[in-house]
């Protein structure tokens, strides 16, 4: 799925974020700094060490402004802000992890932060009355996503947001003799809409381009771990037979024929063809469409991801707390503070994101269109994110992801049963669990 902004791109949270578990022990960190301050103290002074993720080039101003307005607010604190690159990242954290030189505040994704809640280096704010109380300031689906199966707690608190809808050809559903008004929203839908399009098409039109990864088997509703977290569950019965329909559309063009090879770029340009009726994106997008296809953006129709559940899928940015720091009461209000209503309002404003604290998503900033296409799909995509959910598992790797999509396009081409190919790719992505 593409995205509109830099912000999410650098990242497309963490669902292409680096996801490759570090290699951490839990060792004791000294924390990212000094200060005059105990742990325990509870009094907010003293300096503290923040870290981003590639934001500087675009937002220094901002942030220099945060942290001036921070310091102001506290008299006696001092905020250091370090940004980090994009590449190689996950390779920063586990070097400061392990080194014991881990920021007092840390900009991470759920994927990032899991190793690093599971070695003991990330606060729960569960259990910390300084960082719970926060709790009902924020999106349940957001606060929740910083939970590491197998852990009690929350380990970051939320920060930015992104989603996206579906676009959909109402020409085309027009022609299959669907209601162009009433595109699909639930995958029950989807499949009998597709097969009927590509009934109606002789098989020139597919509804779909890509093939089903593990946020459709979330929004399916396919339980995708036990409750223990220490295995995945995704093969159970509804997963079979989310597979089993993708089979089907896969022989009957409903699904494209190069889905097993597609990227977004690949698929984008099949809706852009008017080759395939359905297509996540953004605001660029739309713009896009404007230009090179001016038949198709008259045509275009824009709902929410496709889901079962009624929820639909999120991604997440957090700021998580050391857990060594020496000025744990100093962090934990910084880490509140960048992530508060009012800060994350603005910030979303500057980076066509969206905010994950309660209430903010009703400002008309995210209700109320201005006749341009960033205006629409910011609308269309803030309507669904107050119940949106994180469907990947924080421990579900890059890894995992390759194993499963192997699994998906054996049982698509016939070579495996879809209960095989499900079967065989939970035991790989059990065996890589245990492996981390």
């Amino acid at each position: 799925m593409r995205f509109s902004s830099r912000v999410p791109q650098r990242a497309a949270f963490a669902a292409a974020a680096v996801a490759v578990l570090l290699p951490l022990s839990a060792c004791g960190g000294s924390g990212g700094s000094g200060g005059s301050s105990a742990s325990g103290s509870g009094k907010i002074d003293g300096s503290i060490t923040f870290q981003t993720w590639n934001l500087k080039t675009g937002y220094k101003s901002y942030f220099n402004n945060l942290i001036a307005d921070f310091e102001k607010k506290y008299p006696g604190t001092h905020v250091k802000w370090v940004d980090q690159p994009a590449d190689n990242y996950a390779d920063k954290l586990s070097a400061d992890a392990s080194g014991g030189t881990l920021p007092d505040v840390v900009n991470v994704s759920p994927d990032l932060g899991a190793p690093l809640a599971k070695a003991g280096l990330a606060l729960d704010l569960d259990s910390d009355p300084a960082a719970a109380k926060y709790k009902k300031e924020y999106l349940p689906g957001a606060w929740q996503s910083s939970q590491v199966p197998g852990l009690k707690g929350t380990y970051a608190f939320p920060w930015y947001l992104n989603t996206g809808p579906m676009f959909y050809n109402k020409a085309l559903f027009k022609k299959a003799g669907l209601d162009p008004n009433k595109p699909p929203l639930t995958y029950e839908q989807l499949f009998s809409d597709a097969l009927t399009m590509a009934k109606k098409s002789g098989g020139k039109v597919a509804t779909l381009a890509n093939v089903p990864t593990i946020e459709d088997f979330g929004r399916y509703g396919v339980k995708i771990m036990n409750s223990k977290g220490d295995g995945f569950t995704f093969n159970e019965p509804k997963g079979v037979k989310l597979l089993s329909e993708y089979v089907k559309l896969y022989k009957a063009h409903a699904l494209d024929p190069q889905a097993l090879t597609a990227t977004p770029d690949s698929a984008g340009q099949k809706f852009l063809t008017q080759a395939v009726a359905m297509n996540p994106g953004s605001a660029l997008d739309l713009g896009h469409f404007k230009t090179q296809a001016p038949s198709l953006y008259k045509n275009i129709g824009i709902t929410p991801q496709i889901t079962s559940t009624g929820k639909v899928n999120m991604y997440v940015m957090g700021l998580m707390v050391n857990a060594n720091t020496k000025q744990k009461a100093t962090s934990i209000a910084f880490a509140h503070y960048v992530t508060d209503a009012k800060n994350q309002l603005t910030f979303a404003k500057k980076a066509a994101i969206f905010p994950s604290t309660a209430g903010t998503l009703d400002d008309p900033y995210f209700t109320k269109e201005d006749g341009t296409d960033t205006a629409r799909v910011r609308v269309a995509a803030a309507k669904s994110l107050k119940t949106a959910v994180n469907y990947t598992p924080v421990v579900f790797s890059d890894q995992m992801k390759t194993e499963l999509g192997n699994e998906v396009a054996k049982a698509l081409q016939g070579k495996e049963s879809p209960q095989a190919a499900l079967d065989a790719a939970v035991k790989s992505c059990d065996q890589l669990l245990k492996q981390s």
